[in-house]
């Protein structure tokens, strides 16, 4: 079965076959945003994100957060005064859409592939759901677009179409290379010399810290033209330099079957998921998802660069940290959080840690020491 159409039969909506989330986001908010308009957004996401709304001519506005999920604190007057929002559902804990019923909504869904909100999809609630198949499906590449009509879903395929660079079978091989030999890395517990000779390799992005360098200038001189992703390209490719590239039968049979694999996951999913929710340092916003396999587990710690270095020795790599946040990464050009607080305590303590690997985690994290608690009167949002 082709990967859109695991997505429809979990959805019930009309999909669309992407090479990456990436584009799919980027199409969705040129079909349902108009340049100029205020989008609100997570401080907490991945870097490619903001440029993609950038991108798209919008303006980001920035959304304090829960520091129970990490997600958009939905308040109602910062609702009123933007015109569409984007959800990210971090590490699979899903936003509160419900409270954000009555706006345009486009989720991204990366991260919550099997996420459900009131025993409905994650990626059904919004205009669009917008999915990856590099995350839980591990397929190295991929996404889909889901969206309700026919009529959006042709026009959706037009405007991809008009995006897409020619597609090589070497390439597809190999992308389904590189993901076939990290599933095997993870399995054999071979994760600490695979990172060692991706780094030989120049095979990860240079950063600063935990986010992809910004350049100020060449990014202000990118917003000075039309809206146009090719402008933003050397932003919105980190990491994954074919986001735009068409992908033939290889490569969509390879994101079938790592789909399909999918529910045979979910029980070891969701096992992971309560063994780390026992932990003191879990993110408490877990404790209420445990019936969800979530992608990630946010564990919120005091020393989270020291704890990183500790898993990899004991073959647990360490992904999706979104830090700082973008008032603080991309300041000139956001719309600032009203209260950043939140924001900046959860970028700086949160330890990602997937559920599959918790066994092999423990011995590290079971030791860690919980973070501090965060300022002010955060722990009183969304209340307990």
């Amino acid at each position: 079965m082709s990967p859109e159409r695991h997505v429809a039969a979990r959805t019930g909506r009309e999909c669309v076959h992407l090479p990456s989330n990436r584009l799919g986001l980027y199409l969705a908010l040129r079909h349902w945003c108009t340049p100029g308009q205020r989008l609100l957004m997570s401080p907490i996401s991945a870097d490619e994100i903001l440029f993609l709304v950038l991108a798209a001519g919008l303006i980001p506005v920035i959304a304090p957060i829960s520091v129970l999920d990490g997600n958009i604190e939905p308040l109602r007057a910062l609702l009123a005064s933007v015109d569409a929002v984007l959800t990210t559902n971090l590490y699979g804990l899903p936003d509160d859409v419900l409270g954000m019923a009555g706006a345009v909504i486009i989720e991204d869904v990366a991260h919550a592939a099997q996420t459900s909100v009131d025993g409905r999809p994650v990626g059904t609630f919004g205009v669009a759901g917008v999915f990856s198949l590099s995350k839980h499906a591990g397929a190295g590449s991929g996404g889909v677009l889901a969206v309700d009509s026919a009529a959006d879903r042709r026009a959706l395929e037009h405007e991809r179409d008009l995006l897409l660079r020619p597609g090589a079978l070497h390439r597809d091989l190999h992308s389904v290379a590189i993901s076939v030999a990290r599933r095997l890395a993870l399995r054999l517990d071979m994760a600490r010399p695979a990172l060692r000779l991706a780094r030989v390799l120049g095979m990860e992005e240079p950063r600063d810290g935990h986010r992809v360098p910004l350049r100020p200038a060449a990014l202000g001189a990118a917003l000075h033209g039309a809206p146009d992703l090719r402008s933003f390209d050397s932003w919105v490719r980190a990491d994954l330099r074919s986001y735009r590239d068409a992908h033939g039968p290889v490569a969509r049979w390879y994101q079938g079957r790592c789909m399909a694999r999918l529910p045979r996951e979910r029980d070891r999913r969701l096992a992971g998921v309560a063994r780390l929710a026992e932990l003191p340092s879990v993110a408490q916003g877990v404790l209420r998802q445990l019936d969800q396999p979530l992608f990630r587990v946010p564990l919120l710690v005091a020393d989270r660069d020291g704890a990183i270095a500790a898993l990899e020795r004991h073959g647990v790599p360490t992904g999706y940290l979104y830090d700082p946040p973008y008032d603080d990464y991309a300041g000139p050009f956001v719309e600032p959080s009203p209260d950043p607080g939140g924001a900046r305590w959860w970028a700086r303590h949160v330890l990602p840690v997937d559920p599959l690997y918790a066994e092999r985690a423990l011995p590290v994290v079971a030791e860690l020491r919980p973070a501090p608690h965060p300022p002010g009167d955060h722990f009183l949002d969304r209340a307990a």
